[in-house]
């Protein structure tokens, strides 16, 4: 039995057959994969994209806690515990318990990460810079705009 799935086209209105290649989950996937290869051609002190969102968000809030870490880096509960497990073994934070609430841990930079932080904030921007090269400077801006209002 051939699957005869059909859409509606987005511009025309008019129903079309399902081609993978015009799916939103698939593109997204092809773009991810390709930011990602960029990510990890770039110098970015041997950090994977969540450990260096985790850094430059901590640098942008301050100490805090690991719940409200993960809340602000979009990470569930369990990746941001091993994300920050992971950097406070590489010596990129510091883990102290909260004087008000010893159940809570507060996270924040070490000096060394704090160091780092305008050069691996530089490494993103040029991250970023590579994976919209190949869209004018006006897309680059409306792509932007757009993925902003799907999330």
């Amino acid at each position: 039995m051939q699957d005869t799935a059909s859409n509606t086209d987005a511009e025309s209105g008019t129903k079309t057959e399902y081609r993978l290649d015009d799916q939103v989950g698939h593109i997204l996937r092809l773009v991810s994969q390709r930011h990602a290869a960029i990510f990890q051609a770039s110098p970015v002190m041997d950090l994977t994209p969540t450990q260096f969102a985790a850094v430059v968000r901590l640098s942008e809030m301050g100490e805090c806690s690991q719940n409200r870490l993960g809340r602000n880096t979009a990470m569930d509960v369990a990746t941001i515990k091993g994300v920050v497990d992971r950097l406070h073994r590489k010596g990129f934070v510091e883990l102290n318990r909260d004087a008000t609430d010893k159940r809570r841990t507060l996270i924040s930079l070490t000096p060394m990460a704090s160091a780092m932080v305008a050069g691996l904030k530089n490494a993103g921007t040029g991250i970023s810079q590579k994976t919209l090269n190949p869209l004018t400077p006006a897309e680059q801006r409306n792509f932007l705009r757009m993925l902003r209002k799907l999330t």
